[in-house]
């Protein structure tokens, strides 16, 4: 069968750093190949070389068995029937639903009649069962799962467009910031592709969902390849084996019993737009974690709890009582609070500014000198902050955004830890990180814990709360439906007890 598309030999240096070495990369017809491989093993980097991004130092590049010239001219890859939906999603905030759908025809001017484009963009949107969108809404008023979902739809309608009968659909980490039902829709539209005669290469880091969705996978591990496998015939453990290079030994986690320790957090009546009545106590050097499925709220009440969102409600900590409508996030942080949020370009750092300067923001009373900051103070502290995280590379003078997704989350993870915060709030915060880095995060957390930090975890990922969490509050209704802890801490347990958590929120309610 002749290949969609091969890639031989594709090498890439960055100065002295060696990005690919001879990575082969073969994708046939009517399947969904995954591409898999820690943060910084050379995944960004092959892309950006199919999309024209880099130019390549040495390779080869067929497309349905025809010869193509790399490097790739800038936009040649659409000539070639590929469409891309990379992480940031590449839409423009400011423009609506529809404009971003006819971005490319923007580019080319010409009359465009907005009644009869906003009217298509509906139909095409309710053709994908989006319904819910308003195509006259501007993208920044849109969920992380609505923008999401938009530039999938945009890249499948940009194929139909080029009416390529082999089309290719490329998604980078497309999963990273959605909810389940969110993924189910993605899956949904992956499949149509296949079902139309298309390809789709998936980028991802969840183990799940490539066995879910991906018929193959190419690992590339510190920038070579290492293996390509029939996902059916292959186990997770051997998936992880390759990834990292040895298996992954199970790390054994010494949970505390419910209510030891003195309470470092306490709140009661905690509401907010979505959330009501929300009682929590976290005891000094817990991990609390809370879930729910979509609409529940749970992603909510961490913000609310920072001070980022407006609520209802006291709290208690560090011995003060505090009103939920008053606090700001730096009235939080000045009580002793730390916040991870979920969108880390948006909200949790500044990707332009350097490493150093991201990770001191917590820290820099500390590195005044005579006549002014310390520079030099200000890069050691992030140096050594680098090196007890395992951020690579660690390289203090780049800027944060330079660095692959988990390292940048392992980067503001440390800025807070450094600190030893009483109390520190995390949202998803291993979303996008891949199997080495999840590991890395669990561990920082739980000794941050040991230390006496109460954590509160807002995850919908299973796995992760049962990694890391003494206790799991589950939430439905916009409250609290139930509590697992000790045995029932497993992922299938956690998983189960949230997809019939309604029941359960009902009946409180009732009550």
């Amino acid at each position: 069968m002749t290949a969609l598309l091969e890639l031989a030999g594709v090498s890439k240096r960055f100065g002295g750093a060696q990005a690919l070495v001879d990575v082969d990369l073969r994708i046939e017809p009517g399947e969904v190949h995954g591409l898999l491989g820690q943060n910084g093993s050379g995944k960004s980097t092959l892309l950006k070389v199919l999309s024209g991004f880099h130019d390549p130092d040495a390779g080869t590049l067929t497309v349905r068995g025809e010869p193509v010239a790399l490097p790739l001219a800038p936009g040649a890859f659409r000539e070639l029937g590929f469409a891309f939906v990379h992480q940031d999603l590449a839409l423009v905030p400011s423009l609506s639903v529809t404009e971003n759908l006819i971005v490319s025809r923007l580019a080319g001017g010409g009359r465009i009649h907005w009644r009869s484009e906003n009217a298509h963009a509906a139909s095409v949107l309710a053709s994908y069962g989006l319904e819910g969108i308003d195509p006259k809404a501007p993208i920044a008023r849109l969920t992380q799962m609505q923008r999401a979902l938009v530039a999938v739809v945009r890249a499948v309608e940009e194929l139909r467009a080029d009416g390529h009968a082999s089309p290719l659909l490329v998604l980078d980490e497309p999963t990273a910031f959605l909810p389940r039902v969110g993924i189910e829709r993605l899956f949904a539209l992956v499949a149509e592709v296949v079902r139309g005669g298309g390809s789709v290469l998936f980028v991802t880091h969840d183990l799940d969902e490539v066995r879910e969705v991906c018929d193959r996978v190419t690992v590339l591990r510190d920038g070579r390849l290492a293996g390509t496998a029939e996902v059916a015939g292959t186990s997770i453990d051997a998936l992880v084996e390759m990834i990292i290079g040895h298996r992954l030994e199970p790390r054994e986690i010494q949970r505390r019993p419910a209510g030891a320790g003195p309470v470092a957090l306490r709140a009661r009546s905690v509401g907010s737009g979505i959330v009501h009545g929300i009682d929590l106590d976290v005891a000094q050097g817990e991990v609390l974690g809370i879930t729910g499925l979509l609409g529940s709220g749970f992603e909510e009440l961490v913000h609310v709890l920072f001070g980022a969102r407006p609520g209802t409600g006291g709290l208690q900590l560090g011995g003060r009582a505090i009103d939920v409508a008053s606090p700001t996030p730096a009235r939080a942080i000045a009580l002793g609070m730390g916040f991870v949020p979920a969108d880390r370009p948006m909200d949790a750092a500044i990707g332009s500014l350097s490493v150093a300067d991201n990770v001191t923001m917590t820290t820099l009373r500390e590195h005044r000198g005579a006549v002014g900051l310390s520079r030099g103070a200000l890069r050691a502290s992030a140096a050594d902050i680098g090196e007890r995280y395992a951020v690579v590379p660690n390289r203090p003078e780049l800027p944060l955004q330079a660095l692959s997704g988990g390292n940048q989350q392992k980067a503001i993870l440390g800025k807070w830890l450094q600190i030893d915060p009483p109390v520190l709030l995390l949202d998803q915060p291993t979303q996008g990180v891949d199997v080495r880095a999840r590991e890395q995060i669990f561990t920082a957390v739980r000794a941050a814990a040991a230390r006496g930090t109460a954590v509160v975890c807002a995850s919908a990922d299973y796995e992760e709360l049962a990694g890391v969490c003494d206790r799991v509050l589950v939430l439905a209704r916009c409250r609290v439906a139930l509590e697992l802890s000790g045995d029932e801490l497993t992922k299938e347990r956690i998983a189960e007890q949230v997809l019939t958590s309604t029941s359960a929120g009902d009946a409180l309610a009732f009550n």
